[in-house]
């Protein structure tokens, strides 16, 4: 007689609230970091908002998103750090060959700009995320030979900056977080939070519409060239 693992079934059972490919999409388009209405999920997934509000229930309740209201409208976001992180991972993890191919021009240009430079959920991630991340290597700012570590001259990098790092948490300064259009990994942890928000702050960058891409603007290809010493044309 063989004795069941007791993790088996919850294991199972977590799997199965993404296994649904509207659930799935909810769930990466909370990556941008924001809360969302179940109507803007609906539209986003392109499903009904009856449909939706049922898979937002069965997400709450499995711990993936919290829910908060606020008057009529009922908003929800991705529960943690640790969830997103969760996300992010398995979508590096799908084959790239395997996805489908842009449905025209407009949803072409959507993915160009994701792959861009993007938020993954409160950090920066594809070519923008990258080339922020390598240039802090080179500097000597971080170091990725076991890890994602920032070094002493990167914590004063950020000081110099007026960049404040919460030290005080449970979560990593520096964390690297696999890019699933890059296949490499980029700057996440309270270090890559912190550059993002501050730099979405002073208008380094400005979000593109409701999807999670971001442009960096004329002003941050200043700021992180001066700061970094990024080149412009990397940032477009």
């Amino acid at each position: 007689m063989s004795i069941k693992d007791p993790q088996a079934a919850g294991l199972a059972a977590f799997a199965a609230l993404i296994a649904d490919e509207t659930r799935a999409a909810c769930l990466l388009a909370l990556l941008d970091g924001r809360a969302w209405t179940a109507g803007e999920l609906a539209r986003h997934a392109g499903v009904a908002a009856s449909t939706v509000s049922e898979h937002l229930g069965k997400l709450v309740a499995g711990g993936l998103l919290a829910q908060e209201r606020q008057g009529r409208h009922r908003y929800v976001r991705l529960a943690s750090t640790e969830v997103a992180q969760l996300v992010e991972d398995l979508a590096a993890r799908v084959d790239a060959g395997a996805k489908a191919r842009p449905r025209g021009l407009r949803e072409a240009g959507a993915g160009s700009a994701m792959a861009r430079g993007r938020t993954c959920y409160d950090h920066f991630a594809g070519r923008l995320g990258i080339a922020l991340t390598d240039a802090f290597t080179s500097r000597g700012l971080l170091r990725q030979d076991a890890g994602f570590a920032l070094t002493d001259a990167g914590l004063a990098w950020f000081d110099a900056a007026g960049i404040a790092l919460d030290r005080g948490g449970r979560r990593p300064l520096a964390r690297g977080c696999l890019d699933w259009t890059e296949r490499r990994p980029h700057l996440a942890g309270v270090a890559g939070a912190a550059l993002c928000r501050h730099a979405l702050a002073a208008g380094w960058c400005v979000r593109i519409g409701s999807a999670r891409a971001v442009k960096v603007t004329d002003e941050g290809e200043r700021a992180f060239c001066d700061l970094l010493g990024v080149e412009s044309g990397i940032l477009r």
